[in-house]
């Protein structure tokens, strides 16, 4: 039989809907004999209980939604294994949501959880989001938000960083000490809270060793991939060539290295190229890379625990709170001379 129900166990057994539901629960409102016959009746006709059905009536569905711009990053990779990791041990569902870099769609997907289908939000804006009324609409409404990365300042909510401007720093100061005097920074926004503050750290030790004229920044658009690499040769083939490069985002890395190869630049004699990653690879390319590598597991740990609990305690209240992990710099042949 198949989509066996409530109502056609209760017919079967000529029982009330209730009753049957409380059976099926273990409810100590029904005896032990009536609760073997619901039991029975149920494995003999494969009854299989509907989940959302049940999240409806107690209004919660332990489903959580994860709002994201990208998954071939390979921070948000392990940022979505650290927050299913939370996740299974508190039996919640995750629901996950691609943006593509794009506002317009992020927005589309926020509405979407007017429904009520989730109880909370993990999420990392687009690089396209520079208006946030939707996101504080849906805030406001009393959906929970825990944001991580990419943040959104204007939410008074919980938000997991790490500490972007050191790294930014530490990233473009262990280019200048390996002899680099004109650095780029390539970026994929103008408006990211994450790229302003690693673009400051970077310009910081270019001012301590002035070289701040020579500074560049280039954004790019990490979805046209032909586009960027015109875009990166013209950069390394004009009078701005720069003998360093910070790549805000991993997506830009091999780019970079198959226009300097077509180029005939080395890696790092030429020029010497480092970027935010958490490429596993990272340690095989020709040459290996150096990353500034972010604790994107325990990010999504952290993003999880919060939320989720949130939502289990309705006593505990979501702080305006910014919780830092630090990111670490490793040091390979991409960047050393």
């Amino acid at each position: 039989m198949a989509n066996v129900t409530i109502k056609i166990l209760a017919k079967e057994l000529g029982l009330s809907t209730a009753a049957i539901s409380k059976a099926l629960h273990d409810s100590h409102e029904i005896s032990e004999s009536t609760k073997q016959r619901v039991l029975a009746l149920a494995k003999e006709l494969n009854y299989i209980p509907n989940p959302y059905a049940s999240s409806l009536r107690h209004r919660k569905s332990n489903t959580i939604a994860v709002v994201l711009p990208d998954v071939t990053d390979s921070f948000f990779s392990e940022a979505i294994n650290g927050i299913e990791s939370i996740a299974i041990e508190k039996d919640f569902h995750v629901l996950l949501y691609l943006t593509h870099e794009r506002a317009q769609r992020e927005e589309t997907i926020l509405k979407e959880f007017k429904s009520g289908r989730v109880d909370g939000i993990i999420m990392s804006i687009s690089s396209e989001t520079t208006n946030f009324d939707c996101i504080h609409d849906t805030f406001s409404k009393n959906m929970p938000i825990v944001f991580f990365d990419r943040i959104c300042e204007q939410i008074d909510t919980a938000k997991i960083i790490t500490n972007d401007f050191e790294s930014g720093y530490l990233a473009t100061r262990h280019l200048i000490e390996q002899g680099c005097k004109k650095i780029t920074f390539l970026s994929n926004s103008d408006s990211l809270l994450i790229t302003k503050n690693r673009k400051e750290g970077a310009l910081k030790a270019c001012l301590e060793n002035a070289i701040e004229e020579s500074f560049l920044h280039v954004k790019l658009d990490c979805y046209a991939n032909e586009f960027d690499s015109e875009k990166i040769e013209q950069l390394l083939t004009s009078e701005q060539k720069p003998d360093g490069i910070v790549c805000c985002i991993e997506k830009f890395t091999p780019n970079v290295y198959i226009v300097c190869r077509k180029l005939g630049l080395s890696i790092p004699k030429d020029i010497k190229v480092l970027s935010f990653s958490n490429l596993n690879t990272a340690i095989i390319l020709n040459p290996s890379l150096t990353t500034i590598t972010q604790p994107a597991f325990e990010m999504g740990k952290a993003a999880a625990t919060i939320l989720i609990k949130s939502i289990e305690k309705k006593s505990f209240i979501l702080k305006d709170e910014t919780i830092t992990l630090p990111s670490t710099l490793f040091i390979r042949d991409s960047t050393t001379n």
